[in-house]
């Protein structure tokens, strides 16, 4: 029997896990009791174990080592950096200002506040990073309006969970930076390779709320009229003027890009985004501050900016960047000059009400966007500079809010102490897991439980087909148990050595199963985005504060079935995937290239001082003599 037990000590091992788990005992000391007690074990059956197995007690003078290695990997700073981000910004009050102005935006089409919820859900999720404060954000924030205006239940509360999601898979996810960490691959090609996916799996929802509201209209009613603000005088709503300015902004954007070496990729979107970003902003600034005088003021302003641009041009030719940015001021600037003679000539405004308040809503986060992943993806920052910049500059903008609204509920000392302490809990939670792992791990590597994981997977038939299809199963059917940190910690670091030796490229495996585990938010009973929504959805009768009329509650059923079919919309983006991979390879196009062949001939014709002297290296007469 001891022979038996010694013989299989690593299925065992992972048999007592799950067991664990399933008892319900909290997974960091899951792991690490497991990790020792099978320890023990292995060490007092030493003598009945096979001979490449050789546990005895110095092995454990490793186990500090390890904590030490978890304690200074810099990359998990990064994890407190955008947690910290994420709830400043939501709890001063941006999430409601966006879902707010976008739902007017959107108001009027037939699923319109569906629409709002998922755009601003992607926003978020850009900017925070965290699933739970995008969730109950949007939940407090929209739920009652689209309730107010009819919306199906099922449908509501199914697109406000999974747009909460967004963030898991959407940089700066912090699932991703754990599974970069797992995977030993680069924090910044795991967030390019995602970039693209997340936006991609966002537009696979507004199909399917497009899809439903077009089978049953009335599931997803549009905004009455009466509900539309931000209306110009003669009372059209000036979406028209935004749709001008966006294209504006867009084809600046693309132009001073097209001068860079930068081609394609989420690098090249994220900078389109951020140079439009500027362009925009600044003409929404001059049509508000400059008023009648903005047309001289522009104008001199953008002769001034294109004889810069000359001068560097011959001058300077080296100062690319400022020359690209004079480029866009002096675009911006002559736009707005541009729509002040329009309006000063005609009466035809172009820059409405509409235009000029999304473009204050919408450029905080954008340039947080480009301040965060911009930086990582054009390789300026790391993702762990990349976090405390973004850590600060939500502290720079909420204070920036606070005195443009002259309202103290923005941000204030309560406000940042209440974010340091919540970020001080999700870090030392995903600490203390990572450090069971670490323990755990210690011992089922020391039984070459690594081995059997890898020969049990390699074996499968199919080769890399069978194995994709079996461990997107296996992490699918898990993902109702666990949550996504432990499926990262648990069961990454076991699926990742064999799918390196099957060859698969490892930052596209981390993002399939990063969408996959995704899921693990979304399936009924156990999805924490259920169980986040469940918490701000009215459980009883109230009376709504608008119409004055008695409201139903949402029920838990109705939550549930709202979330399965976003569960199937998640499991056909994991087959997108799979299918095409350069959705997420793509990564690489960004890094520098390196031809073989072309350092082989330049080593070649290298000279060698020293040892290409007739008399050899300097200071001898000519070469060594061997005797």
């Amino acid at each position: 029997m001891a022979a038996l037990i010694a013989h299989n000590l690593a299925p065992i091992m992972f048999a007592a896990l799950v067991v664990f788990l399933l008892l319900g005992y909290p997974v960091a000391f899951a792991l690490a009791a497991n990790g020792l007690v099978f320890f023990v074990l292995a060490v007092e059956l030493a003598p009945h174990a096979p001979a490449e197995i050789n546990l005895s007690w110095p092995l454990l003078q490793a186990l500090p080592d390890r904590v030490f290695g978890v304690m200074s990997n810099e990359v998990l700073l990064a994890v407190p950096f955008f947690t910290f981000m994420g709830l400043v910004l939501e709890r001063s009050g941006m999430a409601e200002d966006l879902l707010d102005t976008i739902g007017q935006l959107f108001g009027t089409i037939r699923g319109g506040l569906a629409y709002a919820v998922i755009f601003v859900g992607a926003l978020l999720a850009a900017t925070t990073g965290v699933v739970a404060a995008s969730v109950i954000s949007m939940g407090l924030i929209s739920l009652p309006i689209m309730l107010r205006y009819g919306y199906d239940r099922r449908l509501a509360t199914g697109v406000i969970a999974a747009s909460g999601t967004l963030a898991q898979i959407i940089p700066p996810s912090l699932v991703l930076i754990v599974m970069a960490d797992q995977l030993g691959r680069s924090v910044g090609d795991m967030y390019e390779g995602a970039f693209i996916p997340g936006l991609v799996l966002s537009g696979l929802y507004a199909v399917y709320v497009f899809l439903v509201s077009l089978v049953f209209p009335k599931a997803a009613p549009g905004l009455p009229p009466a509900a539309i603000g931000f209306k110009e005088p003669n009372g059209s709503r000036g979406v028209w003027q935004l749709g001008i300015l966006v294209l504006f902004s867009g084809l600046v954007g693309y132009f001073v890009l097209a001068q860079t070496g930068v081609k394609a990729g989420a690098d090249f979107v994220i900078l389109v985004i951020c140079t439009g970003t500027i362009v925009a902003l600044i003409c929404a600034l001059t049509n508000r501050f400059l008023g009648a005088s903005r047309i001289a003021a522009t104008l001199l302003l953008a002769a001034l900016l294109v004889g810069a641009y000359f001068w560097l041009r011959t001058s300077a030719p080296q100062y690319e960047t400022t020359r690209l940015f004079l480029e866009m001021v002096a675009a911006a600037c002559i736009y707005s000059a541009f729509v002040g003679l329009v309006e000063k000539t005609t009466g035809l405004r172009l820059m409405s009400r509409m235009a000029t308040q999304v473009t204050f809503v919408m450029v905080p986060p954008l340039l947080l966007i480009f301040l965060v992943l911009g930086t990582i993806f054009i390789g300026v920052a790391s993702p762990t500079e990349g976090g405390a910049m973004g850590a600060l500059g939500s502290i720079v903008l909420a204070a920036a809010k606070r005195r443009l609204d002259r309202n103290p509920a923005r941000f204030n000392f309560q406000l940042l102490k209440s974010a340091t302490e919540s970020t001080a809990k999700l870090s030392a939670f995903v600490i203390f897991i990572l450090l069971g792992a670490r323990v755990f791990s210690l011992t089922f590597y020391g039984v070459n439980g690594h081995i059997w994981v890898e020969h049990l997977l390699t074996s499968l038939p199919g080769g890399q087909v069978g194995f994709l299809l079996f461990v997107n199963l296996l992490v699918f059917v898990l993902a109702f148990f666990l949550d996504y940190f432990e499926l990262a910690f648990i069961i990454i670091p076991l699926l990742g050595p064999a799918a390196d030796k099957l060859g698969i490229d490892l930052v596209w495996f981390g993002v399939m199963l990063a969408v996959n585990m995704q899921t693990s938010f979304m399936h009924p009973p156990f999805g924490f985005a259920l169980f986040f929504l469940r918490s701000v959805a009215p459980k009883v009768p109230y009376i709504d504060k608008i119409t004055g009329a008695r409201m139903a509650p949402v029920t838990t059923g109705q939550i549930y079935y709202g979330a399965i079919p976003f569960v199937i919309i998640q499991l056909i983006m994991v087959a997108v995937v799979i299918l095409y991979p350069p959705m997420v390879t793509h990564y690489k196009k960004s890094g520098t290239v390196v031809d073989p062949a072309a350092v082989e001939r330049k080593l070649e014709n290298l000279p060698l001082p020293g040892l290409d002297e007739p008399g050899g290296m300097p200071g001898l007469e000519g070469p060594p003599k061997i005797e």
